[in-house]
């Protein structure tokens, strides 16, 4: 986590050094909110990069290894039938997370005392390909799911526990369960205030921190001031932000 109320301050500070411009609290709310997803979604693209190449013995200095660390905190797990509704023909709605960023693992337990089995997702040509065949049809031994968008982003897993309670019927009994692992999206961070003698004051009770990693701070910083300077036609606070992105990289470098 990273204190909203922190790079707020620090941002203010920056921007405001030589009377480079001033950043109202919707302002930053807005840059934030942005900042973040940017960051966020950058996670994945360079660990996509990284995973092309070949890791090293440095557990601590291996780029693949704090990646998904700080992807980590993002990461949840919902299990039928505690969090998770179906219908009886398998389908599994996922607009039920509206959160959810991307699918990482579907795993279902059978209760046949083989515990979880992990799902290949396969593709409906795929799926239609070794249905086919005996040899190479999904089973209990090896499970699949589908993920498609029918009226709704669905996935669909075969064979689909027949005895699992459900929330919303009764078509399955206790025993089996389907288990989803997803990356959740960041919330919406929130520099809330009150208005005290024309001046905005924090209010931690309304506020909402960044989820980010701790080593993001600066970063963040970064990258709100070069969403403010370019909004408010500042060039002087783009180079403000240029100046401490690059100090980031170089420390980053060290």
């Amino acid at each position: 986590m990273v204190s909203i109320d922190r790079v707020y301050q620090k941002v203010l500070a920056l921007a405001n050094k030589e009377q480079r411009g001033y950043i109202t609290p919707q302002e930053f709310n807005l840059f934030a909110d942005h900042a973040q997803k940017e960051i966020f979604e950058q996670y994945f693209y360079d660990l996509n990069q990284f995973r092309r190449l070949p890791g090293n013995n440095t557990v601590h200095s291996d780029p693949v290894d704090i990646l998904e660390d700080k992807i980590a905190n993002f990461e949840f797990w919902a299990v039928q039938p505690n969090t998770i509704v179906s219908n009886q023909y398998g389908d599994i709605n996922l607009t039920q997370f509206p959160n959810l960023y991307r699918l990482t693992e579907v795993m279902v337990n059978y209760g046949d005392g083989d515990g979880d089995g992990i799902c290949e997702e396969v593709t409906l040509k795929e799926w239609r390909k070794y249905s086919r065949s005996p040899l190479t049809k999904h089973n209990r031994k090896r499970p699949v799911f589908m993920h498609y968008n029918y009226g709704y982003d669905r996935i669909k897993v075969y064979p689909f526990p027949p005895n699992t309670n459900n929330i919303t019927n009764s078509y399955m009994t206790n025993g089996d369960d389907v288990k989803i692992s997803y990356i959740k999206k960041p919330t919406r961070p929130n520099w809330s205030y009150n208005v005290i003698n024309d001046k905005p004051l924090y209010n931690s009770t309304n506020g909402v921190d960044f989820e980010l990693h701790a080593s993001e701070e600066t970063e963040l910083v970064y990258r709100i001031l070069t969403l403010a300077g370019v909004a408010i036609e500042k060039p002087q606070l783009v180079q403000t932000a240029a100046s401490l992105g690059a100090g980031q990289i170089q420390q980053e470098k060290q």
